[in-house]
């Protein structure tokens, strides 16, 4: 028998041995059910992270905040009107960046439309040829830059998806393959070139209207056998690539050997307006002449000086883009990458009685008017302003005034001059006899250039 004092020992060794074990099993427990909640958590999360649901909208629209600059033009083309020419070796390219700063997979796909952005009734067979889905698989994390994103690009066609018939395309981007979590649609255009057409530019024929618009004539010739041409053409013209500033037309004033005409003293006669404002984004290190002040922060503030009304005022030539932006960078060498983000504030000074509402327009955001880039009166200051998050670059921009009727005032604060420089779009549809779709059959543009 052992003595008292070792069978002791082992009676406290052996408690203090159930203890640990207790202890260890606790806590092993206490670890695994932490781990399996983050682990839930950590699902939750991502799924939350998800961009959500969204109702197709057949326009150029974004349907997050987080996604920011989107371009669509000919490659090598920059910001040119998205026209691919049907069975050409020369590409589409979209690009677009996501605030979000992560990587997601997002997906493509494209549908047909009529002239006026309604769905045509055609089949996907009918106007694809391969498949109606492809991944972006061009993306990047910014660079050295405080707000974060990654940026994405696609050429179209793409190997998988390639349309066979013209006319009006809008081309979906969603996430994971789920055409309802749509980020992104953009309008486009395919191109049989069947029509050959001219346009010329001269002042109104309304004698009030001489000194501030210009009026297209626009002339066509085909080998198409075009016998109703009232009802199976439609001539659309845009003004600077502008879907709030476009005019349509069905009826032609001549028609003989396969030409026809549309110079109609009333038709497409187009307010001139005046030259873009313009403001030089290029550096967030060095202000540029437009650029009042430069707050460095977590998110760079950039605040503009003051914009002058000119409405009544001459017309004086300066020089600007017609409306469009263009993303450089002159802090660091990567324009796509290593281009910041950040506030800008403009605003406006008038003494005009506003009925409606001021908004600020340009190629950047489609010249589409919301709440976003909706301005408000600062009564202290007395004037209008608005504050947008634009990547560095150089922006043409003006302001414009929706009436309570829905109509948009272009010349508000410009006036608007004969003079002005602008590209015009001509469009030409045909829908022809037996079909129930319209095709982009022609297409051509016109300049009026007048600056300095």
């Amino acid at each position: 028998m052992k003595p008292l004092i070792i069978q002791r020992f082992y009676y406290f060794y052996n408690m203090n041995v159930a203890k640990t074990l207790r202890v260890s099993l606790l806590l092993i427990l206490v670890s695994s059910a932490l781990t399996v909640t983050a682990q839930k958590k950590k699902k939750a999360k991502k799924e939350f992270e998800r961009s959500p649901k969204q109702e197709l909208v057949y326009d150029d629209k974004a349907y997050l905040p987080a996604i920011r600059t989107v371009q669509f033009y000919p490659d090598g083309k920059e910001n040119r009107l998205p026209v691919y020419v049907l069975g050409s070796a020369e590409l589409l390219k979209l690009s677009f960046d996501d605030l979000r700063g992560d990587m997601r997979n997002y997906y493509i796909s494209i549908e047909h439309c009529n002239q006026d952005w309604t769905p045509s009734r055609t089949s996907v067979l009918d106007y694809i040829e391969g498949y109606n889905e492809d991944r972006i698989e061009n993306y990047s994390a910014s660079k050295s830059t405080f707000q974060p994103y990654t940026h994405y690009a696609i050429n179209f066609p793409t190997p998988y998806i390639k349309p066979k018939l013209a006319g009006n395309y809008l081309l979906k981007v969603y996430e994971d393959a789920d055409k309802e979590r749509l980020i992104l649609t953009r309008k486009f255009y395919v191109l049989n070139n069947l029509v050959n057409t001219s346009a010329v530019i001269q002042s109104s024929y309304q004698t009030a209207n001489r000194l501030k618009n210009q009026k297209l004539n626009i002339s066509l010739s085909t080998g198409l056998t075009i016998n109703n041409p009232q009802r199976d053409l439609t001539v659309l013209v845009k003004q600077n690539q502008r879907s709030d500033n476009q005019m349509s037309l069905q009826n032609p004033s001549f028609v003989g050997n396969n030409a026809f005409k549309y110079n109609q003293s009333e038709t497409f006669d187009f307010k001139g307006n005046n030259e873009f404002r313009f403001v030089d984004l290029r550096s967030f290190r060095v202000a540029s002449e437009r650029v009042q002040q430069i707050i460095p922060d977590s998110v760079t503030k950039v605040i503009l000086y003051t914009d002058e009304d000119h409405h009544g005022e001459t017309y004086a030539g300066t020089y600007d883009e017609n409306g469009l932006f263009f993303i450089r960078n002159r802090d660091l060498n990567d324009d796509e990458l290593e281009a910041d983000y950040a506030d800008v504030t403009f605003s406006l000074k008038t003494t005009q009685n506003i009925q409606g509402n001021i908004y600020l327009v340009g190629g950047f955001n489609q010249f589409q008017r919301t709440e976003e880039n909706k301005l408000v009166f600062d009564e202290q200051q007395q004037i209008w302003s608005v504050t947008v998050k634009l990547k560095q670059g150089l922006y043409d921009y003006e302001y414009v005034v929706e009436d309570p009727s829905g109509n948009v005032v272009t010349d508000a604060f410009s006036g608007t001059h004969f003079q002005t420089g602008n590209d015009y779009q001509i469009l030409i549809y045909n829908r022809r006899m037996g079909t129930y779709w319209d095709e982009l059959v022609g297409f051509a543009e016109s300049s009026i250039n007048n600056k300095n």
